[in-house]
């Protein structure tokens, strides 16, 4: 038998199949450019957020500021007329009212009260008027037929007295309220008047001397 022999280089060695070569990979597709608006929310940070505002703050105070500036001390005091009030009193009580009369306008009334409208025949009348001074202050003024009444006693109890001196063709006693305020009060045939307020002791005095019966 003959044998043949091998020659290795005629032979086909089977071994594992070579790896394929590698397919180039693939690129991820560009992110798409923001938009406008998209940019615009990106940079809207809390800082640029207070710089926008900024401007407008500032404005706002501007015109606060102005608006004060117009309308100065006098923007929203109620100025009443204290007539009907008067005359309710006076058609009332059982002796002749008094009241402030002739005073200049920049004395301007704010309130005006009387408990005359409950009062029958032989109950005591109180009357009240407040005004605005031109120091921009209060001066109140009450009468009435009974010294306990609650607008005296407010003003005088626990005040020191501190003289007398004559206004108006009148002796008046002065006094300090409890609250450091200048008090003027005169009674007669017990008929009480008082004049107290913040105002200055001689816008005090200038509504005290004003004080006379009222005309029926």
């Amino acid at each position: 038998m003959v044998k043949r022999s091998c020659d290795p280089r005629g032979m086909t060695e089977a071994g594992p199949p070579s790896p394929s070569p590698a397919s180039p990979r693939e690129e991820e597709p560009a992110a798409p450019p923001l938009s406008p608006a998209q940019q615009r929310a990106n940079s809207f940070t809390a800082a640029n957020m207070l710089r926008s505002l900024l401007p407008l703050v500032v404005i706002c105070l501007l015109l606060v500021g102005w608006q004060a500036f117009r309308s100065g001390p006098d923007e929203g005091v109620r100025v009443v007329d204290p007539a009907s009030t008067v005359r309710l009193a006076t058609e009332r009580a059982g002796y002749p009212v008094q009241a402030p009369e002739g005073l200049d306008e920049d004395f301007r009334p704010t309130s005006a009260r009387t408990d005359a409208g409950n009062a029958t025949e032989g109950d005591s009348v109180t009357l009240e008027i407040g005004y605005l001074t031109p120091g921009e202050e209060f001066a109140g003024f009450v009468v009435s037929d009974d010294r306990r009444a609650d607008p005296v006693l407010a003003v005088l109890l626990d005040a020191t007295e501190e003289g007398t001196e004559e206004i108006g063709g009148q002796q008046w006693t002065r006094w300090t309220t409890e609250r450091g305020e200048t008090a003027l009060s005169r009674e007669s045939e017990g008929v009480v008047v008082v004049v107290s307020g913040s105002a200055s002791d001689d816008e005090l005095r200038t509504v005290a001397a004003a004080v006379r019966p009222v005309e029926g």
